[in-house]
């Protein structure tokens, strides 16, 4: 059985017409979350929030960075959040140990191009592959950085307080890197 077989007959078994109830296109506790991709953060970073279905927009990416901050999928995620679907907060959450404060562009490069993506290809798409990946070595200072970029962005109100956290995969903890209330 295949991966998508497995999920796919769980899905089966897990459905059941009515047992879920509708819920709103927008989140009940106004707050948009921009956070990582990372597995750890699964069903435990919301729940360390004491956030549930339906509380939150959630908002991610690898290393929660953004490489584009005038135009890009995540500005796009924030802007029809705000005034499409009633977001008046955000927060921005970075992890320890994060994978992302060791990413190579070089090395990922190498490893793409061992997978048949072309050099022309890449650098055609890529010009700067270090840029593109949004490395970073300090997770916290990649949260103080994003934080940065969304307060300074023209297409978010003022009047959106922008917070920045940083969470322990490990034990759940959060740590304020950066409040937004009277900034």
């Amino acid at each position: 059985m295949t991966l998508l077989d497995e999920i796919l007959t769980h899905n089966k078994q897990f459905t059941h017409p009515g047992a879920f109830p509708p819920l709103s296109k927008s989140p009940r506790r106004q707050l948009a979350i921009f956070t990582c991709m990372d597995t750890r953060l699964v069903d435990f970073l919301e729940p360390a929030m004491g956030l549930q279905r339906g509380d939150a927009k959630i908002i991610k990416n690898a290393g929660n960075t953004i490489i584009d901050p005038h135009q890009g999928g995540v500005i796009r995620s924030l802007v029809v959040a705000i005034y499409e679907l009633g977001v008046e907060e955000i927060i921005v959450i970075g992890h320890e140990d994060c994978g992302m404060a060791s990413v190579d562009g070089d090395g990922l490069r190498a490893k793409m191009l061992s997978r048949g993506v072309t050099a022309e290809e890449i650098d055609q798409r890529i010009p700067d592959m270090t840029y593109w990946v949004g490395a970073f070595s300090h997770p916290r200072e990649n949260v103080e950085r994003v934080v940065q970029v969304l307060r300074e962005n023209p297409l978010l109100p003022n009047d959106v307080p922008i917070h920045g956290l940083l969470f322990c995969p490990n034990d759940g903890h959060l740590e304020l890197v950066a409040s937004g209330y009277g900034r």
